[in-house]
């Protein structure tokens, strides 16, 4: 069996701005759907799905991967769906004859990579979500948002982890959630999979630094996710600082991962107190016994940072997706 297919969708229109020869081109502003409108373009949609039960896909299988039959070469096209990097590489390639070519990022819109025409330009939004299941295709008009849950603690103490093995552990089930990462520390799944050594030396090579757009451009990334998705998983880092106050509006709970019980407090702080968040659960990781205290008032248990996530936790997040 092929581990991918290629879906061709047409009839999808994305607003374009009154008044303008294309579409706006600067990030989130084109997703504000309150805008007005005056006119439409027509465009078609290449939808990316891994069949296998594993949902994986090899390099080999490019050599059998064929383009789906009727795409117009009169109209642009958009890319979307979970693939690695370089079956989308493979794939703008593939479509450099259409009009136009976008990769849709979920955070943004259509993202213009490739253009043959002055309608849209190279670097420009168009502001068209894709539908979750059951929900149509087309510019972003959803109001009710989908929980966004923090997972916080103080440093290694399992957080990205934990939410890696969160999103692992519901993504079979729940193919529209999704987990983002709002830091800089250059810490990714990637450098889960790797060597403790080997990790730590990439994690400083790619580490990054606080920029005064940092935390405002990720809290706009959740709250267009929370409009499209079921669940969002939010990754913020290891320190209560007050200039995460956006990513605190956005989200709408949090999941304290802890090596030191004495640090919890701060974080009940900072979340519940300052952002009016509601506590999913408390994940003690400091070795040795647990340090759960006795019918504590939400959902407190210990965890082994290299298990996979407690059954009581899946529940209880289960219990938030939309």
């Amino acid at each position: 069996m092929a581990a991918v297919a290629l879906h061709l969708l047409s009839g999808c229109l994305a607003a374009r701005a009154s008044g303008t020869e294309s579409f706006r081109a600067s990030g989130t502003e084109s997703l504000d759907p309150r805008r007005s409108h005056s006119s439409e373009l027509s465009f078609q949609v290449i939808e990316i799905e891994l069949t296998r039960p594993d949902r994986l896909v090899f390099p080999e299988d490019l050599a059998q991967l064929q383009l789906p039959a009727g795409i117009n070469a009169q109209l642009g096209v958009v890319l979307t769906g979970r693939a690695p990097i370089w079956l989308y590489g493979w794939l703008v390639h593939e479509c450099h004859f259409t009009r136009w070519v976008a990769c849709y990022d979920p955070r943004l819109g259509a993202v213009v990579v490739s253009s043959h025409t002055p309608e849209v330009r190279v670097g420009q939004v168009i502001p068209w979500v894709q539908g979750r299941p059951g929900k149509a295709y087309g510019p972003l008009t959803r109001t009710e948002l989908a929980a966004a849950v923090m997972v916080v603690g103080p440093p290694d103490s399992g957080k990205s982890r934990l939410a890696r093995a969160l999103f692992e552990a519901l993504l079979p089930e729940h193919p529209d959630i999704y987990l983002q990462r709002a830091h800089w520390d250059g810490e990714g799944n990637w450098t889960l999979d790797l060597p403790p050594e080997e990790a730590k030396i990439l994690k400083h090579q790619y580490r990054g630094s606080f920029t005064p757009e940092f935390f405002s451009f990720h809290a706009q990334a959740i709250l267009a996710l929370r409009r499209q998705k079921s669940l969002v998983i939010v990754d913020v880092g290891g320190k209560v600082d007050p200039q995460k106050q956006p990513i605190l509006e956005a989200c709408s709970h949090y999941l304290v991962v802890s090596r030191d019980p004495e640090a919890i407090p701060l974080w009940h702080e900072f979340c519940r107190d300052r952002g009016n968040l509601r506590c999913v659960a408390i994940l003690h990781t400091s070795p040795g016994p647990p340090q759960v205290p006795k019918d504590p008032p939400e959902l407190e248990i210990h965890w082994d940072p290299n298990s996979p996530p407690p059954a009581e936790l899946l529940r209880a997040v289960r219990r938030l997706i939309a």
